[in-house]
């Protein structure tokens, strides 16, 4: 392990891993397929990126979320890691270039979305790529029994016919026990190896307050806490009203949802990352890839629909290790509201079947065709023209998702990107003849490394201040060169991608099995029921409720939950009530503590146990076998 600290020191920082780090390295290390069970928080790419930077050639992770992608290629990237990520978003020039400095440019890391992998142009690269190994994030996406199927995780598996000696490593924070046997058995594990961090948060104190009123018991929590908080809702609409209740109030807040600008998600996330707006009023669009370490407070003001789902929210909270509260306010109206979202969530067959035909209309595919083919997708634009309820539409597409047919990417967030297509010789040439972009090409030239081998983000407004000018005339400047074919400029993106995985189909083609859309609406209805018991329990400690849903046997009581404070009170007033009963009884003379216990009716071992701490206290003694009545208790 010697080699791996030293790694991790030199990238990294540090100078030992965090616990169960080091034997998931080391079982990637002796080149075992290694699932590997971790909350939120726990370190997880740590694990796949340090054997993979002790290995000659490249590691391939594949990852549905192109925000944390983005990321962690950009967090890669600042420790001087070569990094390149590939998506649905991406325009083919963009993607060979990438797929060429992974073959040539000694890359480390290539991040790829799932329907990628079914690229004949990925496949084709693929044999040139010494490939190290296979990490497969949200592995539980893979998994038909997991909260977040998605069909094109399957094609992974193909990926060992062609990578046979490759190991592969998969991850995942939220698992039940029947998702972890299959994510295995899916990804073809010779032999099934587990490594699995117990999902308890010791620092992690969950609460449940059932109210009437949640605006009051909010304040009352924001008035409390010390440090950043995330408050999760349900619509963009709420997370705006809470936001200005608030700041009305005289709190720093802001509110956060996909509906915003590029420009406006990126400011309001780096205000609450550096603490100058450190609460944040978010739908679940906000979190994804944030490691904020001293979150003291994550609120669910709405339910959510399943464990997975408030596990992994709840789970940003105390990221330091210090003690923070993962609070959900509870109304009854609460479980009325996702009783009718379910009802929303299952549209009948024969709706689904409208919206796909409707959805080749849209791009006007005619059948057969429109395999592998990529469109920028509306909801809102699309439902209009076709006169579905958003909602139902939504839900329609997503349910032709897991059936395998398409794949929607909803948080593609693109930055402009820029690449010269010219050599330095020629472009030294243009601008001795062209004096007119000589200055913005030296300034990109010395704002931006890597223009010539890689498609690099670039800041059109930065540009503009730079030069003093309107960003309106930069972006004017830079489509010029692209026409001319000196560069190539492809502006920011903020549309969700929808990709057709197979061609367009008649309808009497679309396989869409009764009984595996029965199963799933079986499946969501159980986490739904599983997140009322969690709200409404009064039963058992909310951290038990959690971990024996993600298979953990006979988990301690967290003693610090709503229910347990409430226990534990209970226990103290019975307590109390029964040293009083004791020192009464005392006061008429000696006992011996069998009569003493017939005469409470109280079970000898409770009874014991109160005589215990009196004898401590010096209130009683025993003596010849009988209990004696010292003093004042």
């Amino acid at each position: 392990m010697e080699e791996y600290r030293e790694i991790l020191k030199k990238y990294w920082g540090f100078t030992r891993f965090r616990p169960l780090q080091e034997e998931i390295i080391q079982s990637v290390a002796d080149g075992k397929d290694t699932l590997a069970l971790m909350p939120t928080g726990g370190g997880k790419s740590i694990t796949f990126q340090v054997p993979a930077m002790s290995k000659p050639g490249l590691c391939l992770v594949i990852t549905p979320l192109i925000a944390l992608m983005r990321d962690q290629v950009s967090n890669l990237r600042s420790r001087k890691i070569k990094a390149v990520a590939i998506h649905s978003g991406l325009s083919r020039f963009e993607l060979d270039i990438a797929l060429d400095n992974c073959i040539y440019g000694d890359y480390k890391f290539l991040y790829l979305s799932p329907e990628r992998l079914g690229s004949p142009l990925f496949r084709k690269r693929l044999e040139s790529m010494k490939i190290n190994l296979i990490a497969v994030d949200e592995a539980h996406c893979i998994s038909q029994w997991g909260y977040d199927f998605r069909p094109s995780y399957l094609k992974i598996n193909e990926l060992r016919e062609l990578l046979p000696d490759v190991p592969v490593m998969a991850l995942t924070a939220t698992a039940t026990k029947s998702v972890s046997e299959d994510i295995q058995k899916q990804l073809g594990f010779a032999v099934n190896n587990t490594i699995r961090q117990s999902f308890e948060r010791k620092n992690l104190v969950y609460w449940v307050k059932q109210t009437e009123d949640k605006r009051m018991y909010l304040l009352r929590i924001i008035k409390q806490q010390q440090g950043s908080a995330i408050i999760y809702v349900r619509s963009r609409k709420r997370s705006r009203e809470i936001a200005e209740l608030l700041i009305k109030e005289g709190f720093s807040a802001d509110y956060y949802h996909a509906g915003l600008t590029m420009a406006e998600r990126a400011r309001k996330q780096e205000e609450w990352q550096n603490d100058t707006i450190p609460i944040m009023v978010s739908t679940n669009a906000f979190g994804m890839g944030i490691d904020k370490p001293d979150v003291r407070v994550v609120v669910h003001w709405d339910l959510p629909e399943s464990p997975e789902a408030y596990f992994q929210e709840a789970g940003r909270a105390g990221r330091d290790g210090k003690e923070a509260y993962a609070i959900l306010l509870s109304h009854p109206g609460d479980k009325v509201s996702l009783n009718q979202s379910f009802r929303v969530r299952f549209p009948d067959i024969k709706t689904i079947r409208s919206v796909y035909q409707a959805l080749g209309h849209y791009y006007q595919l005619v059948t057969g065709t429109g395999k592998g083919q990529v469109f920028d997708f509306s909801l809102s634009d699309f439902s209009s023209k076709f006169g579905f309820h958003t909602l139902v539409a939504y839900h329609s597409i997503k349910h032709i998702s897991r059936a395998g047919y398409i794949e929607l990417t909803e948080e593609i967030d693109l930055p402009a990107r820029l690449h010269f297509r010219v050599s330095r010789d020629d472009l030294y040439k243009f601008q001795v003849v062209n004096s007119q972009f000589d200055g913005i090409i030296k300034l990109l030239l010395r704002l931006y490394a890597g223009l010539f081998s890689d498609f690099i983000h670039i800041n059109e407004s930065a540009i503009a201040k730079k030069v003093g000018v309107k960003v309106e005339v930069i972006e004017r400047v830079l489509t010029t060169l692209h026409n001319r074919e000196i560069i190539y400029y492809i502006k920011p993106s903020q549309t969700p991608k929808l990709v057709f995985t197979t061609e367009k189909l008649e309808d009497k083609s679309l396989l869409l099995p009764v009984e595996t859309y029965a199963w799933r609406e079986k499946e969501f209805r159980k986490r739904l029921d599983t997140m009322f018991y969690y709200s409404e329990s009064n039963e058992r400690c909310r951290s038990q409720i959690l971990l024996m849903y993600f298979g953990e046997k006979d988990p301690f009581r967290c003693k610090q939950c709503d229910f347990c404070k409430g226990l534990d009170e209970k226990k103290q007033v019975s307590t109390t009530n029964l040293v009083e009963k004791i020192t009464s009884i005392l006061k008429n003379g000696p006992i011996d503590p069998k009569n003493l216990c017939q005469e409470l009716g109280v079970d000898e071992d409770e009874v014991n146990q109160v005589l215990t701490s009196l004898i401590d206290k010096r209130v009683i003694q025993i003596k010849e076998g009988q209990i004696i009545f010292l003093g004042k208790a």
